[in-house]
């Protein structure tokens, strides 16, 4: 299939099934595009679309965005995971109010110099934002590539990287980027799947690599298996007599960076000291089942301990660094915490149900 053909049997596909109403679709702008790609990271598209339109709603432009304060952006992103990305987002808008007067450059150069946008992120926010002709290569893109050309290999090595951006440059037309660079997503996301591909419904079927191999479930080449490390860690869960449970403000960067969240330990020695210093009865703790919590780099196995805590904890309750709150009303915490905190709300974890009520 010649690249016309390819060109050709993609947009008319997207003519007949490629998604246009998915919300950040509906008004596209930049600076929606941007929001939206960032958010897709990683993040499936029914999981962000709610995320979106409350973000989207409270942070309507760069001003708005730039001026909110860094827990207010936090806050509207708990939940989504992957914390550094509404950072990044954060302190992009700031530098796009100091050096680009509040509006996105319709240029690469200086998009890739934004924190958080890298050279895919930009070409989606040039194409499918200005019009401009720009090649775009995210994980649904990939595959679809990969599988085209036959390209074995796990896509993530810097050489087969650079061999998909030189069909993605080479394939992307210059009418009609914008439709083009959302058909390559959409194939992605709905026919070329990474499991039980629907080829049968495929544009680009005639002229696919893997497809005539019988390769389809082969190609992309899987990452190279590794064992990830395990942290261990106490989490502390206090609850005072109006039934509010306790939480830290962690430090800006790492882990859960700028979040609340449960007092955290490494040992059971840390959290005795922990205990000593703010005149918390050790003896009064009482464990809960071992959880685990994966990131992309390590599990994290928690604890949970539950104790008695006063409404006032000297030199805990400090402002904008601590807080008494109760479980369903907590925001702005790391997925498995708020998990807990559900649970606790819900009545689904008795044991600390009980501890509350009594």
């Amino acid at each position: 299939m010649q690249v016309d053909e390819f060109q050709a049997a993609l947009l008319a596909w997207f003519d007949r099934h490629g998604r246009r109403h998915l919300p950040w679709q509906t008004r596209r702008d930049p600076y929606r595009v941007w929001i939206s790609e960032i958010m897709l990271q990683q993040t499936q598209v029914a999981t962000v679309i709610p995320y979106f339109e409350r973000f989207t709603a409270r942070f309507p432009d760069v001003a708005t965005l730039a001026q909110a304060t860094p827990d207010e952006v936090i806050a509207l992103w708990s939940g989504l995971g992957y914390y550094t990305r509404a950072r990044h987002l954060h302190r992009a808008a700031r530098a796009l109010m100091e050096r680009h007067g509040g509006a996105l450059p319709p240029d690469l150069a200086a998009l890739t110099a934004l924190p958080g946008i890298g050279r895919s992120t930009a070409g989606a926010i040039l194409s499918l934002g200005f019009g401009i002709r720009a090649a775009i290569l995210d994980g649904n893109v990939k595959r679809v590539l990969a599988r085209y050309a036959g390209i074995r290999e796990w896509p993530g090595r810097p050489q087969v990287e650079r061999a998909l951006w030189q069909l993605s440059e080479r394939y992307t037309p210059v009418q009609r980027v914008a439709d083009f660079n959302q058909a390559m997503m959409d194939l992605g996301a709905t026919l070329c799947l990474r499991h039980r591909p629907a080829c049968a419904g495929c544009p680009l079927e005639a002229g696919c690599t893997a497809r005539r191999l019988g390769l389809t479930e082969r190609i992309p080449g899987p990452r190279p298996r590794r064992v990830l490390p395990v942290r261990r860690r106490f989490l502390v869960l206090l609850v005072n007599d109006d039934g509010e449970v306790y939480l830290e403000k962690r430090a800006p960067l790492g882990v859960w960076g700028g979040l609340f969240s449960l007092p955290e330990f490494a040992s059971e020695e840390e959290l005795a000291s922990w205990c000593r210093q703010w005149s918390v009865d050790p003896t009064g703790l009482e464990r809960l089942p071992q959880r685990r919590h994966t990131f992309s780099h390590f599990h994290l196995d928690f604890v949970p301990v539950l104790g008695r805590g006063a409404r006032i904890v000297p030199g805990l309750a400090e402002a904008e660094k601590s807080c008494w709150i109760r479980p369903e009303r907590a925001t702005a915490v790391p997925a498995p915490v708020q998990r807990l905190l559900r649970e606790i709300a819900g009545g689904v974890c008795p044991t600390v149900g009980k501890f509350i009520r009594s």
